[in-house]
């Protein structure tokens, strides 16, 4: 039983590990939540990593269910994977680069430049964003594959996928509250527009990038 606990305990040690280096890399995940502190606000912005943090839990269910291993020995519904996901990323990404400029406002006026997103739209954006992520698919089959025993039963390995379902929403939330906070709305000011085509060319940048060959 001990010699149980400690090999789980290993491998929990392990997944975290490699997860913090993997959630911390910019990604579409990263994007999209700095597009949402800047242009929506912070609930926004929150609510948006609650919805990437869920979305984690789609790869952790094909994982447990093996439909993952399909996924990665099959290239044709890899590739279709790939380009639904480059898609939606485009989407994502010509509606941050087609962002109007604002009107005329003075400094007393920039903290309440901001557009509005309503807290269902926030939430899928930021769901879809990580459950169409091809490398957060690649992520999750290496490691349950790769750091977790065959025989470490499902009920622990769903333990697993929860923590980093958790740990993914509350790095981004962590995230949207600094990139929310008065100083840096400041920071950005007027010129808020501009960041949010950046942050749209990075996005599509990154939906080209899924599907050009390796």
């Amino acid at each position: 039983m001990i010699e149980h606990v400690q090999q789980y305990w290993l491998e929990f040690l392990t997944i975290a590990s490699v997860h913090l280096l993997a959630v911390a890399s910019p990604g579409p995940d990263f994007a999209i939540v700095l597009k949402h502190s800047v242009s929506f606000g912070r609930r926004a912005a929150i609510i948006t990593s609650i919805g990437v943090g869920v979305g984690i839990l789609i790869h952790v269910g094909y994982s447990l269910l093996g439909i993952g291993i399909l996924i990665k020995t099959t290239p044709v519904l890899f590739q279709v994977f790939s380009y639904v996901a480059a898609a939606y990323l485009l989407y994502l990404g010509w509606g941050a680069v087609s962002s109007p400029a604002p009107k005329n406002i003075n400094n007393v006026e920039v903290e309440k430049v901001i557009q509005i997103i309503s807290d269902k739209k926030a939430f899928m954006v930021g769901f879809l964003t990580n459950g169409l992520n091809p490398k957060a698919t690649l992520f999750f089959l290496s490691v349950f594959a790769v750091a977790v025993s065959p025989d470490t039963p499902n009920l622990i390995k769903l333990g697993y996928g929860l923590y980093l379902a958790v740990a993914t929403g509350i790095w981004f939330c962590v995230l949207s509250l600094f990139l929310s906070s008065k100083k840096v709305t400041l920071f950005i000011g007027k010129k808020g527009y501009w960041f949010d085509r950046v942050m749209g060319v990075v996005l599509i940048l990154l939906a080209i990038k899924l599907v050009m060959p390796v």
